[in-house]
């Protein structure tokens, strides 16, 4: 609600509040100022009471001014009336204190004010008060011989003053018409034309007020006057071009008599808008309803169709949307996500195999293992170091269980599941800083399949590896040996060669004779 209609209901929430505490007879405003003439059974407390809780006071006057201001507030009267007299030496609290002698009027029987002192325990028949205000408003020019009625909230005519309290009613008519040509309010020290808020009074209107549209509103079956605010029983009551009015929901049919059903669902824009929703047209409005497949949960439309696909027949919603889940030992399939794929959380696990009765050996079994493992034996599986295998990672690769983890280095940030990319620098005015801790993606599944004879890969393997390291040996023994050969390395230094030729028996002869010669020599 706006600032400028909350003051004017509290304005108008205060009139009503003297409407309702006691009945105005008559009054007259001036100025700043209303004077009022209230018939309730009262003594002078009590009517210092009434004029206090309804906002004003007792009306305090001098005794010159008697004559010439209650003269027409009290005109055709009989009665006496509460009223304060100025220069009496008391104050009104010291009145009520001492409940002595209290100032009343009246009116005498050739029409003459009199003005009497009373006890302040008697109970006259009413009390006159005073009311003062800010920014009154002044006279209507009407237009076009049109007349003006001035009638405050409480209920009395003002049309002989000047000035008007805020809440006064102007209703501009002309003589011998029947519907009004205007109708205003006072507030804020200017005149609001109805309709004003719908808020405020119905808005002005005579039957009701369209707050969505902030224009008055018939009974069906009649029609609204151009004046804006007036019905007429019959559209063609006097009035040129009459408009059918037909309650919310509904617009006049094609021989302008009738009323028939808005289809908003077709018209105009889908008002049923929101995930999941469609619109159903009912008499004289619609609803928005969840479409098959959603549900309705804390009043929006839920998809819930995925539900009745899981393979697992578990559904869980953890994000506010609804999706499969999968029993223990199982995950969510990353290609189809109401399927459950085998997921081993250690480094062996055992593998699926099928029985076949034609096959004769276990090892020839067709056995499966779960993504990113690879058969190890006859019913085992173990998982595969897809960062030792392949490169996986642009940067930092770590095994996991079934697939692997990229990360990047600091400086840079992680594009996909394994490109690194460097770090932009931050725009001037954005706060924030690059990270300096490796960027986990999630883990993905092995390329290996797990429908391939993971025995033969393995022995395929194991033998490779095996000539690998037999080569290796023979090619460092060969070396090291040849980078030593040399004919000394055969003999040792006590040792002699000797060299077999074949001789004569009188060659034989002579080198056995020379040999025992020198040996004779030597021995000499």
């Amino acid at each position: 609600m706006s600032p400028t209609t909350q003051a004017l209901l509290i304005c108008v929430v205060f009139l009503f509040g003297l409407e309702d505490a006691v009945l105005a007879l008559s009054g007259h405003c001036a100025d700043n100022r209303c004077f009022v003439l209230l018939r309730q059974s009262e003594d002078f407390p009590g009517a210092q009471r009434n004029c206090s809780g309804t906002g004003g006071q007792l009306l305090t006057i001098s005794s010159e001014q008697a004559e010439e201001t209650l003269t027409g507030l009290l005109s055709g009267e009989n009665g006496s009336y509460w009223l304060e007299l100025q220069g009496t030496g008391k104050k009104p609290q010291e009145a009520t204190a001492v409940l002595g002698n209290c100032s009343s009027v009246s009116m005498s029987g050739e029409g003459n004010i009199l003005v009497s002192a009373k006890q302040c325990r008697n109970v006259l028949d009413g009390f006159l008060c005073q009311y003062t205000y800010e920014k009154p408003c002044s006279r209507i020019e009407a237009d076009g011989g049109a007349q003006v009625r001035y009638t405050t909230q409480m209920g009395f005519d003002v049309n002989d003053s000047k000035a008007f309290p805020p809440g006064t009613f102007a209703v501009a008519d002309k003589v011998g018409e029947k519907y009004l040509d205007s109708k205003h309010l006072c507030a804020f020290g200017g005149w609001m034309r109805a309709p004003w808020k719908c808020e405020v009074l119905k808005g002005g209107c005579e039957h009701s007020c369209n707050e969505t549209t902030g224009t008055c509103i018939c009974p069906e079956g009649q029609a609204l006057h151009p004046n804006g605010i007036t019905c007429a029983v019959d559209p063609s009551d006097g009035f040129p071009h009459p408009v059918l009015s037909c309650t919310m929901g509904k617009k006049p049919a094609q021989d302008g008599k009738s009323c028939v059903d808005v289809d908003e669902c077709k018209e105009g824009e889908d008002p049923c808008t929101a995930e999941g929703q469609e619109c159903l047209n009912t008499d004289g409005g619609f609803e928005c309803r969840c479409r098959d497949g959603f549900d309705l949960e804390n009043g929006a439309c839920i998809d819930v169709a995925i539900c009745s696909r899981c393979e697992h027949m578990q559904c869980v919603k953890p994000t506010g949307v609804y999706e499969c889940a999968c029993m223990d030992g199982f995950r969510v399939s990353a290609k189809d996500p109401t399927k459950c794929d085998r997921h081993c959380t250690e480094r062996d696990c055992e593998a699926v195999c099928t029985d076949d009765a034609d096959v004769q050996s276990p090892e020839m079994r067709h056995c499966e293992c779960p993504e990113g493992y690879i058969r190890d034996g006859k019913d085992l599986c173990t998982d595969i170091d897809e960062c030792e295998t392949e490169r996986m990672c642009d940067h930092k690769c770590e095994n996991t269980f079934g697939g692997h983890r990229c990360s990047c280095f600091e400086g840079f940030r992680l594009q996909g599941d394994s490109m690194c990319v460097q770090t932009e620098e931050l725009e001037e005015g954005e706060s924030g800083a690059p990270p300096t801790q490796p960027i986990p993606a999630t883990a993905h599944p092995a390329a290996v399949p797990s429908s391939i004879r993971t025995g033969s890969v393995l022995g395929i393997t194991v033998f490779m590896a095996l000539c690998a390291a037999l080569l290796c040996l023979l090619v460092h023994t060969m070396v090291k040996r040849c980078g030593r050969f040399k004919l000394s390395s055969f003999r040792r230094p006590d040792i002699d060669v000797f060299y077999l030729q074949q001789v004569t028996s009188e060659t034989y002869k002579r080198l056995s004779f020379d040999k025992q010669f020198k040996s004779d020599l030597q021995r000499l």
